[in-house]
């Protein structure tokens, strides 16, 4: 049994509906199991990182588990879901472990919070002390990052958007998924034991250049309307992101090109390129129509 935590967000429910889809029996955890539709087959258990007890019921009997938090950095003293999941799975035997983490969360002590929080949620899972095989997935930027804008494509041709000439070589999160069940599914048990990929897609591209190939997707005429770094930076604060990862978000958007650099892992990974943009545009078409 592979139980996968964040099961109906972008990459946990697609690697669900690939791994049912491959004959391999699933636990899919949620907050809210009663409303989630998985595939046939699937078992949808309650689970919050929130709740100890929640935890120890969705992970007993599992062999493998896909964990993923999206506790905001900076919302608690240290990443405490993703340290609780991994205890979870420690106390429940899980003998595989692949982790979602980010770019960067390797940096060490001397970076800045986002990558000292990843940095922190790793080591409950790469601790020696676990005795599981263990997988670190570390992708940039998501092509669905972009589902943020089909509010307002859904009404009109106008998008406001935040630093949209930093480029980035986004990832779809299906292709993450595959790797997932990759690491997670293997017949060498050893093949991705202690492996960190780091993971990009196969062309860099700015916000406003996806905001083109949308565009031609949906066969219309958006537009894009720039948002100043001041306006940026105020939204993210009355949004509620602490000041330290409000600077360290503007840092790494305004003084690095890290996470625009096309990489090579996933393609060897999986013997094909990464998907495009434009292929995952035209996947996810009907979220930007009225």
């Amino acid at each position: 049994m592979i139980l996968v935590t964040g099961a109906t967000g972008h990459v946990g429910g697609e690697l669900v509906r690939r791994l049912a889809a491959a004959g391999h029996p699933v636990r899919a955890m949620t907050r809210r199991p009663a409303a989630a539709r998985f595939p046939a087959g699937v078992e949808a258990v309650y689970g919050d990182a929130d709740d100890p007890a929640s935890l120890d019921a969705a992970f007993a009997g599992a062999s493998g588990a896909f964990l993923m938090s999206a506790q905001g950095v900076g919302t608690a003293p240290g990443p405490t879901h993703d340290l609780a999941l991994a205890e979870a799975a420690a106390q429940a035997g899980i003998r595989r472990v692949v982790k979602l983490s980010v770019l960067d969360a390797g940096a060490g002590a001397g970076s800045d919070v986002i990558a000292r929080w990843h940095a922190e949620a790793e080591a409950a899972v790469t601790d020696p002390s676990r005795h599981w095989a263990w997988t670190l997935l570390r992708p940039g930027r998501f092509m669905s990052n972009a589902l943020q804008w089909a509010g307002r494509l859904r009404t009109g041709d106008e998008v406001a958007v935040p630093f949209a000439d930093r480029p980035a070589a986004s990832i779809d999160p299906a292709d993450l998924a595959e790797v997932a069940a990759l690491a997670l599914t293997s017949a060498g048990s050893d093949e991705h034991a202690a492996a960190i990929y780091e993971l990009s897609g196969p062309e860099s591209l700015t916000p406003a250049d996806e905001l083109a190939v949308l565009g031609r997707t949906l066969g219309r005429d958006l537009r894009l309307q720039p948002v100043p770094d001041d306006a940026a930076r105020t939204s993210m604060t009355r949004y509620g992101f602490p000041p330290e990862v409000v600077d360290a978000i503007m840092q790494r958007t305004r003084q690095s090109d890290r996470g625009a650099e096309v990489l090579p892992t996933l393609e060897k990974l999986l013997g094909r390129p990464a998907r495009t943009f434009a292929q995952w545009a035209q996947a996810h078409a009907e979220a930007f129509s009225g």
